[in-house]
């Protein structure tokens, strides 16, 4: 039987990590199902949760002033989606959907905040993983701009 701290343990995005640390982690978890066609988060909303997929796909999208929504990253099992929990004012800036049913553990941002505060080494070996993601998001968004307004000449 997969506990959650198990599945936390063995988890890429965790590699490494220092086992008091990541008991630490632990705690703040849970498991959460969504069903497909379901949003996750949408941009704007208060972003307090991670989540660390497990089974499904969820498409990542930005929703330009005029158009249809663009997906600028399809995330699978073993990513880690949500960074907006860890930097103020903690909103989402992107939607997520569910494209297929999703079930993933879900990481309270709040109670690591609050976790992150108080041990200084977890909050720097959280803070550094998720540099990693961050980078790969802006990345993704990148390639999806180029990808979408590449072929416009400008005057």
């Amino acid at each position: 039987m997969e506990t959650i701290e198990r599945i936390i343990t063995q988890h890429p995005f965790f590699a490494g990590m220092d086992q008091g640390l990541l008991h630490l982690i632990v705690s703040c978890a849970s498991n959460k199902r969504f069903e497909a066609g379901s949003f996750i988060f949408k941009e704007g909303e208060e972003a307090n949760a991670f989540y660390l997929i497990r089974e499904g796909k969820v498409a990542l999208e930005i929703f330009p002033p005029q158009g249809k929504p663009i997906t600028v990253d399809m995330l699978e099992i073993g990513d880690v989606l949500g960074w907006s929990w860890l930097l103020p004012p903690f909103q989402w800036k992107f939607n997520a959907q569910a494209r297929s049913n999703l079930q993933a553990i879900v990481l309270d941002g709040r109670c690591l905040r609050a976790k992150c505060e108080n041990n200084h080494d977890l909050g720097y070996e959280v803070l550094k993983r998720f540099a990693h993601i961050i980078e790969r998001r802006l990345e993704a968004t990148r390639f999806q701009l180029l990808d979408v307004y590449g072929g416009r000449k400008t005057a």
